[in-house]
């Protein structure tokens, strides 16, 4: 069996279905991938190992007593740190805002949960995502996986280089002018911009941060994966 963290989200979440692969073989997998991966690239800004494996354990255990969970039960994801998880700060790459607990999920985050997604890291971003350059002082420079010396976009930087580079099959960012596909193009790989409305915007921080005319009006979440069937999930 090859390592998980080189398959697709579509082939992690059959595999699991089938009860050819754990959850928690998926997810350490992945975490591997991450440890060996990371501090060449500066993706990931924050782990989720002890999280993410209590995860993986329940659904095994929900697994191996017959019942049936979510369409993507044990597929990892990362989130932008500018996206409300549960437990984790929404920093916004700033250092003001480092210690900014969401009260909870944001809607979407906890839609993939339910079925059965796995949060395995926070990933980084420009300043208030205002940039299309993975930068910023709090958690450095994300690089492009591909050549060091080229940018890797912006302003979900950190997810597609994440996406790019194994350590996880789909990332969760956000796009007003391009921040999903233009880092796609840069590292290879693919991202989706939804119609405005189609997911919901709901902010859970405690910190409330001003929103420009045109994150209102044009910013919507959306998906990043290294193949178009993933963005289907």
């Amino acid at each position: 069996m090859t390592d998980p963290w080189r398959w697709t989200a579509t082939r992690i979440a059959e595999a699991v279905r089938a009860r050819e692969v754990s959850c928690r073989e998926v997810i350490e997998s992945h975490l591997a991938r991450i440890e060996t991966t990371n501090p060449s690239v500066n993706a990931v800004t924050r782990i989720l190992a002890g999280e993410a494996l209590a995860i993986a354990e329940s659904h095994d255990r929900r697994l191996a007593a017959g019942e049936r969970l979510g369409p993507i039960a044990g597929v990892p994801i990362t989130v932008k740190e500018n996206v409300d998880l549960a437990g984790s700060p929404t920093t916004m790459g700033v250092q003001a805002l480092a210690a900014d607990l969401p009260l909870g999920d944001a809607p979407h985050v906890a839609r993939l949960k339910a079925a059965g997604a796995i949060p395995i890291a926070r990933t980084n971003l420009p300043d208030y995502a205002l940039r299309w350059h993975t930068e910023n002082a709090l958690h450095g420079l994300t690089r492009n996986p591909w050549d060091a010396n080229l940018t890797c976009g912006g302003s979900s930087g950190g997810d597609a280089a994440a996406i790019a580079t194994g350590m996880t099959p789909i990332g969760l960012g956000n796009d007003i002018a391009g921040s999903v596909r233009w880092p796609s193009q840069c590292c290879a790989t693919c991202a989706l911009k939804p119609t405005r409305g189609r997911v919901p915007r709901t902010r859970m921080t405690a910190t409330p941060v001003p929103r420009s005319m045109a994150s209102q009006v044009f910013a919507v979440h959306g998906p990043m994966a290294r193949s178009v069937e993933d963005l289907w999930l």
